[in-house]
């Protein structure tokens, strides 16, 4: 009986991570500490899926490596950001069982990838020992929100095989506002964004599915995510779980001004 084929009385919940700056993996901040402390609010999964806000390319794609590299996808950072390893395995078996029930969606294995910061930043203060198996998907960019919602739907039942589903980005991402905010010596949040990450957060306690997927085309939703990036993975923790799910938010705030590092857990 494979690792997919032995269902659980009692579902894994989702979490979405709003993962911030890639120095969060090397500070001993209240953002990290909030990311260690998340792995005590569900039992640890025989693996994790993993959808990070920095593969977002032309096709939906799913790690099939079996030791899937450390990849150190920025610039500008202090060198220990470089030198940080999170050498937790893959799994061919469960990357395949994946590609199956998203064969519909053109899901399709690759060896090209390995695990972004977007996913190692957060796991390595959860799972330090990095101990558990990683696959990560791809987010197409060429797909719709409707499209990555329906994705996301057909992942729901890896829940009941002890299998975490992990988003990774931020509710408000606006890196050109919060470097020149940076720059200025300030980190006062503007009101669009502070405005946004309230709208989401009423959308998602709600369950308001239709409403949530029109929230990036309004006008603040324009200026927290000039690219859907960081966005989407949201969007598939969202479409991850069944409406009327419990919901909290764990970590919440803003980094640098701009950035939401609202974290949210369905599920639990």
């Amino acid at each position: 009986m494979s690792q997919l084929e032995t269902k659980l009385t009692e579902r894994m919940p989702v979490i979405f991570v709003g993962h911030g700056s890639p120095l969060n993996a090397i500070e001993n901040n209240q953002w990290s500490r909030g990311f260690a402390k998340l792995a005590a609010k569900t039992r640890k999964p025989k693996a994790i899926l993993a959808i990070s806000a920095h593969w977002y390319i032309e096709g939906t794609f799913l790690t099939g490596n079996s030791s899937p590299k450390t990849i150190h996808d920025f610039w500008g950072f202090p060198d220990a950001l470089y030198k940080i390893e999170y050498p937790a395995p893959g799994s061919p078996e469960i990357a395949e069982k994946i590609e199956e029930i998203l064969a519909s969606k053109k899901g399709m294995l690759t060896l090209d990838w390995g695990l972004d910061h977007g996913t190692w930043s957060i796991l390595k203060w959860m799972y330090p020992a990095a101990d558990i198996p990683v696959i990560q998907l791809s987010i197409n960019k060429y797909l719709n929100e409707e499209q990555h919602l329906s994705i996301a739907k057909s992942l729901q039942a890896l829940r009941d095989q002890e299998i975490l589903i992990l988003g990774s980005g931020n509710i408000v991402h606006n890196l050109k506002d919060a470097f020149d905010q940076k720059r200025a010596g300030s980190e006062k949040t503007p009101d669009w964004a502070k405005r946004f990450d309230e709208a989401v957060t009423h959308k998602l306690e709600n369950y308001q599915t239709n409403s949530l997927l029109t929230l990036s085309s309004t006008h603040d939703g324009k200026v927290a995510h000039p690219t859907e990036d960081h966005w989407l993975p949201l969007i598939y923790a969202y479409g991850s779980v069944e409406e009327g799910e419990s919901i909290e938010f764990p970590i919440e705030g803003f980094d640098w001004g701009s950035l939401s590092m609202r974290t949210v857990i369905f599920g639990n």
